[in-house]
């Protein structure tokens, strides 16, 4: 299904489209730009291949509490779902996951209807001189031995294709050693002197075999191998004879092992057992491993590898479990018998026709036809922190794992080549398994796969895994073998001499009649060997005796009658013989004559159909250079509409995006022209505020003027001792000058966010470390404030208000403190901004230093200077409180803190 994995969804889904499956994807991801791919390219001849057919088999639970994880919903579907505590998550929804194959069998189908639908087909191929490979795959415990071996009572997929076997050609069998293989992979037929020698002495070793119907069979072996169908192949070619070869191996680390070789016996070096341990103290003798070899036709084969001619069901399947008890097997936490190695059971079925008489079979090697059957069950895919594998059990899992992974990676080279059109090099190579089966997916053969699946909920991602590769198989194509002919010589040659036999044999019967004068009824041979007379003793004792050459004498007169009676007798047979020769010369003439008339009206039938063929190949060609050409104008068009689409794309992605900067720029243009009219509405308010307030000052200046000097003009001139009351009525106009001046209007603030005021507001005092004490009395104090020594953004999102404390030096050498005040607001983004409101200034002044400063080359100014002094109302204002509204910085003046960039 993969991808991720692709093929989540509630509708019939093929998540193995892309090879390996994924985790869902990210948005990173998403917008990643993948590789683009070549166009698909359609098969040329599709009609001369055929896709592997994948069946998939559900075994049942082994507890009827146990937690279910998939589902068979009709006869090609089957649905997996994610068991409880298990999810998968794509786009924030559950996912369920359905796959089909070409058929699915459920817990409640039997082994006889799985041999059906998936194995008798390829038996059939087999006698019809076709290859064809089939195997089991699936995780540890999924029932793939089961599948392929059976039960006693219930025989797998294996017995019943010898069975089917045996039935069809158990009357045609050729004798022993007829057929001989070779050691490459090829097959001899040798004469009959040659096949007997070979029995000769195979009957003289030191145990000689004991023939099939005779053998005491294991009852376990004999209830797999008594299945009761009688399953046969109906169209059996039965001027042929078959022999059938079986041969038992085992790839286990990636190595080649002969199960069925018979290693001599040392007495120094114990061989092994079925356990891998020593029968006796010592060493042990590793068995040896087998190398493959490709023969004269370019198909892979096991060199050394032993094949042992077979001539029944109970004989093959006896080599079979001889072969299985040296398997590796080993005891994990998922299975108690776990296979550690691939098997490979090969049926070969030798068959080659019968002479021009039927009697022997034809010694010509070109005519002989050697087919192959190759059963495998693969071992269990499995992950080593469920099975707590250590040591060589991880070892074994670990070459399992990869062989397993190199026959994924060749059906995927295979499925894109296909798809695709292209010539990637398939690795093979890279695993003994997948190297021993190339033919078949070069197309030698048919392939099928058996699906084996646990539903328990503790297999779900090995089975998740198990159904992508299974749907990704069925899309790989393996071209059709080509059809043999198995004999080119006349058919029904053995039942025409069989049928001749019974025939003279009957006629002979019929025409032997009676001896001369004999009352009953007999054959003369049944006469000659009854009646014939036995020689009398010849021995003469005494000279006087006139009794035994009498005797003897009668004795052969009576045997030269017989003799001549007999002669009659076959002369008479033999003319019996050639008169029915004759007859059947004639019999055989008039039918040859039948046989001449209809083949001359086959021929002219064959001639008009090879006829029509030709025309209708023509035809066939010309719709074919049609087709082609349709299909490049196809793909040309396919690539103009393609190139058009993704140029269209573009170009609407071009003036979407024109279009989002056109908005973004006219944002941002209205967005600085109402900051620009804010700013000059704020500094002409400001400007018009400060022109007011200097045109009132110089008014009141201009008054307070007028007023002195009217005083002077109308009041006469007082003592100097008077001068307290000059001081009170100097403080009036410094009670005036400290009257807060007016403070221009500043520019509403967009608060965007207010706290409750029910809560009091909570400030934020902003105090650098570099401020200095001023050790004054009047010190500021804020209640419930936040003291900071650098802005944060988890402080201001707590408070509504905002006070940062600045020194600096005044024109005078004094210590000068600012308090700049501001409001604390939420921005759109989700950080917090100042707006500053207002600034405070706070100064210290000694009032001796003033006067100081201001005379200083005159300590002891006259009584009209001081008079003037203290009237001045500029002296008088620069004793008052100095308040500022507003601040260098300038109203509406926004300081922002900008919030941490969240990782997305």
């Amino acid at each position: 299904m993969g991808p991720g994995p692709a093929g989540y969804g509630w509708a019939r889904v093929r998540p193995a489209r892309s090879g390996l499956a994924g985790p869902p994807l990210t948005p990173s991801h998403s917008r990643a730009k993948k590789p683009r791919r070549p166009a698909l390219k359609k098969p040329s001849n599709p009609s001369l291949k055929d896709p592997v057919g994948v069946y998939c088999r559900v075994r049942p639970l082994g507890r009827p509490d146990q937690e279910c994880c998939i589902e068979v919903i009709d006869e090609t579907t089957v649905q997996i779902h994610p068991p409880d505590g298990y999810r998968i998550f794509r786009n924030g929804e559950y996912r369920e996951t359905q796959y089909s194959f070409k058929e699915v069998f459920g817990t409640l189908v039997a082994q006889k209807k799985l041999f059906d639908v998936v194995a008798k087909p390829l038996v059939e191929d087999l006698i019809r001189g076709k290859n064809g490979l089939l195997f089991t795959y699936g995780v540890t415990g999924s029932g793939k031995t089961h599948t392929m071996t059976g039960s006693p009572g219930d025989g797998g997929l294996l017995p019943r294709c010898l069975d089917m076997i045996f039935n069809s050609i158990g009357p045609f069998q050729a004798k022993r050693f007829v057929f001989k293989l070779d050691d490459k992979n090829g097959v001899d037929v040798q004469c009959e002197v040659d096949a007997l020698l070979e029995r000769q002495k195979r009957d003289a070793m030191p145990v000689p075999k004991t023939p099939s119907g005779k053998r005491q069979i294991d009852p376990e072996i004999a209830d797999m191998i008594n299945v009761q169908d009688h399953c046969k192949v109906e169209e059996v070619d039965e001027d042929n004879v078959y022999s059938v070869f079986v041969s038992y191996i085992e790839i286990y680390n990636n190595y080649i092992y002969d199960l069925l070789e018979e290693a001599p016996f040392e007495p120094i070096k114990p061989k092994w057992n079925n356990c891998n341990t020593p029968l006796r103290n010592g060493d042990f003798i590793p068995p040896q491993s087998k190398i493959l070899r490709e023969d004269q036709n370019h198909n892979m084969y096991v060199m050394g590898c032993t094949e042992v001619e077979v001539k029944s069901t109970e004989e093959a399947f006896e080599v079979f479990w001889r072969g299985q008890k040296k398997r590796h097997i080993a005891n994990t936490q998922l299975n108690r018998e776990s296979s550690r190695s691939h098997s490979v059971f090969i049926i070969k079925l030798a068959q080659a026709p019968l002479d021009a008489d039927g009697d022997n079979v034809l010694q010509e090697k070109e005519q002989i036809v050697l087919s192959q059957l190759s059963l495998v069950d693969l071992a269990g895919s499995e992950r080593t922190n469920r099975t707590k594998a250590e040591g060589n059990r991880l070892r074994e899992a670990g070459n399992i794992n990869q062989s397993l992974m190199t026959l994924r990676t060749c059906i995927e080279v295979l499925r894109e080549n296909q798809m695709y059109g292209i010539n990637k090099m398939v690795p093979y190579r890279d695993s003994k398994l997948t190297h021993l089966f190339k033919n078949y997916f070069d197309g030698e053969g048919k392939v099928r796969m058996i699906v084996c699946v646990n539903p328990k909920a503790e297999d779900y991602e090995e089975s998740l895994q198990v159904m992508r590769f299974a749907e990704m198989t069925q899309e790989v194509e393996v071209t059709r073998p080509v059809d043999r002919p198995l004999c080119g010589l006349t058919p029904g040659r053995r039942f025409r001499n069989q049928a001749f036999q019974e025939e003279l044999s009957r006629k002979l019967e019929l025409r032997g009649g009676p001896i001369d004068g004999e009352p009953e009824e007999q054959s003369v041979l049944e006469t000659f060997l009854q009646n014939f007379p036995p020689l009398p003793a010849c021995e003469l004792l005494d000279i006087n005796d006139d009794q035994t050459l009498p005797k003897l004498i009668e004795v052969l007169e009576k045997r030269h009658k017989l003799r001549q009676m007999l002669s009659k007798e076959f002369s008479k047979a033999v003319l019996d013989l050639k008169a029915m020769l004759q007859e059947f010369d004639c019999s055989v003439a008039s039918k040859e004559n039948q046989i001449k008339v209809t083949l001359s009206d086959k021929e002219k039938t064959i001639v008009r159909q090879k006829t029509e063929i030709e025309r209708l190949e023509k035809k066939i060609k010309t719709l074919e250079y049609k087709i082609e050409i349709l299909e490049k104008t196809a793909t040309i068009y396919e690539e103009d509409k393609r190139n058009l689409q993704q140029e269209l794309e573009s170009k609407s992605q071009k003036l979407q995006r024109q279009a989002s900067d056109k908005r973004r720029l006219e944002a941002r243009f209205q967005g600085m022209v109402a900051e620009t009219t804010m700013k000059w509405e704020r500094e002409c308010e400001r400007r018009v505020a400060a022109k007011q307030l200097e045109m009132q000052n110089k008014l009141w200046v201009k008054d307070e003027k007028l007023k002195q000097l009217k005083a002077i003009v109308t009041e006469p001139k007082k003592e100097k001792p008077e001068r307290p009351s000059r001081e009170r009525d100097r403080e009036k106009p410094v009670q005036r000058s400290v009257s807060p001046s007016p403070v221009p209007n500043a520019p509403p603030v967009r608060l965007r966010h207010r706290r409750s005021r029910s809560a009091g507001e909570r400030w934020v005092d902003h105090k650098p470390p570099s401020n200095l004490p001023t050790e004054t009395v009047m010190q500021p104090h804020v209640p419930h404030a936040i003291t900071v020594a650098a802005a944060s953004e988890k402080a201001l999102a707590k408070c509504d208000k905002y006070m940062l404390t600045h020194q600096e030096l005044a024109s005078d050498g004094e210590i000068e403190t600012k308090l700049i005040k501001g409001d604390v607001f939420k921005t759109r983004g989700g950080g917090q901004a100042v707006q500053f409101t207002d600034i405070e200034t706070l100064k210290q002044e000694s009032p001796t230093g003033r006067k100081r400063r201001s005379s200083p080359s005159n300590p002891d100014p006259p009584e009209d200077a001081a008079d003037s002094e203290w009237t001045d109302v500029e002296t008088r204002c620069s004793v008052a409180v100095e308040m500022r509204a507003g601040s260098a910085l300038g109203p509406g003046y926004e300081h922002h803190a900008k919030p941490k960039r969240r990782k997305p």
